[in-house]
């Protein structure tokens, strides 16, 4: 356990997740492991390749000199490219490579995870491209939490075993997406000053949320019931997830989202749904 009991709930998240996903992974057959994965270009392999590169990082290995070929369509900019690297120098690697790699990194991340000694708010470095280039230690293990669980789902979806949809990853996802979404309504939607919307999510994780925009034009989110909202979406858990981690497009899914009131405001806030890079 760590030093600070509130950074244990992302701790055990994150071995939850990485436990499942080595469970997952370790019976699969070398077909199984090119099955394409709702990220585009990649396949189980690759996510799974992402996560190990990511641990491996957090752990202080150098990140591999490797030059990514220049037919890869899915890399469009700096941030996919720097992203690449640690997938593209495993996509040759057998299926006992990747999970030998996986067990060995779980082990040594477990165990830096088990000796850290710093405070929740001391800052460490961001290893994604994108946001600042220093974060706190607790929003860094946050976002390995929910990292690791939405890809744990990834895996899940193209293998065709669900599971862990409402786990303690699943928790922490859901707190991280409904951050994203005072943005998309008041700003990539436009939604008018003085508006309510509604979110309304069934399934095996359950919630309602109020995204409200006042008269500055500024969002926010809270638990809070509204009476008169402009307009309530209503969808499971995992079309949210899927929608708001950029998996899917709305028209994919449009027959399990019903909305109710301000269509056109409706349909803006669901095109505009992915919070994710």
């Amino acid at each position: 356990m760590t030093d600070h009991p509130s950074l244990q709930p992302y701790v055990d998240a994150w071995t939850q997740s990485m436990e499942a996903i080595s469970e997952l992974v370790t019976p699969l057959t070398e077909g199984e492991w090119n099955r394409p994965t709702e990220c585009p270009g990649w396949s189980v392999r690759d996510v799974v390749s992402h996560l190990i590169g990511l641990e491996c990082e957090l752990l202080g290995d150098p990140r591999p000199i490797h030059t990514l070929p220049r037919d890869i369509y899915h890399v469009r900019d700096e941030v996919s490219r720097h992203m690449e690297i640690q997938v593209d120098v495993r996509r040759h690697h057998t299926g006992p490579e990747m999970t030998s790699e996986l067990e060995y990194t779980v082990i040594r991340r477990s165990r830096q995870l088990r000796d850290e000694k710093r405070a929740p708010d001391d800052e460490v470095p961001n290893v994604v491209p994108f946001g600042p280039k220093k974060v706190t230690l607790e929003r860094q293990l946050m976002i390995r939490a929910f990292d690791t669980w939405v890809h744990e789902q990834d895996l899940r979806r193209a293998l065709g075993k669900p599971g862990n949809i409402d786990s303690a990853g699943a928790h922490v996802a859901r707190d991280v997406l409904l951050a994203g979404l005072p943005k998309v309504v008041a700003k990539d939607a436009e939604a008018p000053a003085n508006t309510a919307v509604v979110i309304d999510v069934g399934g095996p994780l359950e919630f309602m949320r109020t995204v409200r925009v006042d008269a500055d034009g500024k969002g926010s989110v809270d638990g809070s019931p509204s009476l008169g909202p402009a307009v309530t979406l209503s969808l499971d858990w995992d079309t949210y997830l899927r929608l708001a981690c950029g998996r899917v497009r709305l028209d994919a899914v449009a027959e399990r989202v019903k909305v109710e009131g301000d269509q056109k405001l409706g349909t803006a806030i669901l095109e505009h749904f992915a919070v994710t890079p």
